[in-house]
């Protein structure tokens, strides 16, 4: 076994006493492992799934594809839907442009999500088969209470939200893109004992209007994936058993595998 893949498989989240809210084997995590692959960082999984080689070569040699400016309006408006989220979180309601909209209410423990939120204590899980840990950040969390009393566990079921800006309407099938993303958030729900409703929102912020003093009226626009941990689970272990191995041939439709050919052989 390389030395690489002995440090992914020997970096364990250390874990912190449980957070109980109401069952006992619900844990939180306050460390992320070096090397692990965060479900919340589509750019790492999912190149699995777009090129091996570059993949491989940004975990194993540490050569990554280069990168341009990253656009900093995204995560501004990241954070400015967290915070609006959480006004409604703390009177127990869902934004009224989502009313009807979507079958869930919000997570209730916001300094609980928030945890989820970092990077520093997102949610985890530790495959058993590989050793290796996957490790992703919510950006918000929906409960289905179907216990007879509205208990938050028991028979509750829950379902990961992901906000989303864009500048154009959304395409058909467009919400693909992010379906890996999705499954591993189911994932890491069901191994953290919440079990995953079987679907996500992506929740999609589209800007429709300019008005005076800078204000902008935003298209708030859900789309339901439905969502499958198992499958999360099989690329994530196709993933570190890529590792393992040799760098996999060049992908044939890919411009950065194609722009490292004059010094990166296979």
């Amino acid at each position: 076994m390389s030395a690489l893949v002995s440090q992914i498989c020997s970096s364990l989240m250390v874990a912190k006493a449980p957070v109980m809210l109401a069952r006992p084997d619900f844990t939180a995590f306050t460390s992320y492992p070096l090397n692990s692959i965060p479900a919340s960082k589509v750019s790492r999984i999912s190149l699995f799934l777009e090129c091996q080689k570059c993949f491989w070569l940004g975990q194993a040699k540490d050569i990554h594809r280069p990168r341009g400016i990253f656009p900093s309006l995204p995560g501004g408006m990241d954070l400015l839907i967290k915070k609006y989220f959480d006004r409604f979180r703390a009177i127990g309601k869902l934004p009224p442009e989502l009313e009807g909209k979507i079958d869930v209410e919000l997570f209730p423990d916001n300094e609980l999500l928030n945890k989820w939120r970092s990077w520093r204590s997102a949610l985890a899980y530790q495959d058993p088969e590989t050793g290796a840990v996957l490790s992703g950040m919510l950006d918000d969390l929906g409960v289905q209470k179907t216990g007879s009393n509205g208990e938050l566990f028991g028979s509750a079921k829950y379902v990961p939200l992901d906000y989303k800006t864009r500048g154009f309407d959304v395409k058909e099938g467009g919400e693909n893109f992010y379906k890996n993303q999705l499954n591993c958030y189911g994932l890491l729900l069901r191994e953290n004992g919440m079990p995953p409703a079987g679907h996500a929102f992506l929740l999609y912020y589209i800007p429709r209007e300019v008005s005076e003093k800078g204000v902008t009226q935003f298209e708030v626009v859900p789309k339901k994936v439905e969502i499958n941990p198992d499958e999360a689970l099989k690329v994530f272990r196709g993933a570190v058993e890529l590792i393992k191995g040799p760098m996999p041939k060049t992908h044939s439709e890919c411009e950065y595998c194609a722009w490292g050919n004059d010094f990166l052989t296979d």
